[in-house]
């Protein structure tokens, strides 16, 4: 059974399954909804492996972010939001741009987070794939078309980008958010965000997955992540790009170990 709702400043959430509970926070999305349509079909496939071990929470971004918040501010509606769900501690999984608050999060309200997982993604944006979404967030909040520009992180060959651009670019119409003012904020957030001086004041345990051939978050990005926590473990998938972590044959056994080991 699917549970839909809100939490704290509004921030929406879908929750399946049962068992300990963990909040999945989402990557970058362009609208601070719920997902519809074929974006929630696969969200709710992704959440079913998860679900037959866990209560999995997938929690949104809160709308109506205000031009100007820091990482640190969106760490703090989520900590609201855990305060105001859970009594204890909670598992939380960060995925890509959830990963960006789930370290945050950590590193900021240490009280609330049981363990950490953090897939595809580290403790700031590869210099590269920055300047690509901060081009596509831009040309979007003013109408244009701007899909294209992420082109080279969601296929690893040149040719292969460059097929993807083009189609990308035709149907960036179809993508494109009626009121962009949530996915600007949260961008320019993430454009700002490096937790690379912070990251030992994370003491929750700490996996970090990540694959080997991931464009938006180097290697190095991702070493330094696992190495600079407290309590870090690092598993690299081979031959596995950015969006492919999650997918992984090996990921949701991964994650479950991982959760279960430090289950009272």
């Amino acid at each position: 059974m699917i549970t839909e709702g809100v939490l704290a400043h509004e921030m929406p959430y879908l929750a399946v399954g049962s068992g300990q509970p963990l909040v999945y926070l989402r990557g970058f999305t362009t609208t601070h909804t719920n997902p519809t349509g074929l974006q929630r079909v696969f969200e709710l496939r992704f959440m079913a492996k998860l679900a037959q071990r866990f209560r999995v929470y997938a929690v949104n971004r809160a709308p109506g972010l205000p031009a100007g918040i820091t990482m640190a501010g969106v760490a703090a509606q989520h900590a609201d939001a855990l305060r105001g769900q859970f009594v204890e501690p909670v598992d939380v999984l960060g995925v890509s741009s959830g990963g960006s608050i789930a370290l945050q999060l950590a590193a900021d309200h240490p009280g609330l987070v049981r363990r950490l997982v953090i897939a595809s993604s580290g403790y700031r944006l590869g210099p590269a794939a920055a300047k690509a979404q901060m081009r596509y967030v831009m040309a979007t909040a003013a109408g244009r078309r701007g899909a294209h520009h992420l082109a080279p992180f969601k296929v690893h060959s040149r040719s292969g980008a460059g097929l993807a651009g083009g189609l990308m670019w035709l149907v960036d119409p179809l993508l494109r958010p009626a009121e962009p003012s949530d996915m600007v904020a949260f961008a320019q957030a993430e454009d700002r965000f490096d937790l690379g001086d912070r990251l030992g004041d994370i003491t929750a345990p700490t996996l970090v997955i990540a694959g080997e051939r991931d464009q938006i978050y180097p290697a190095e990005i991702i070493r330094d992540t696992a190495s600079g926590v407290r309590d870090g473990t690092l598993i690299v998938y081979p031959g596995t790009g950015h969006g492919g972590t999650i997918t992984h044959r090996r990921f949701v056994a991964d994650v479950t170990q991982f959760l279960q080991a430090g289950a009272s």
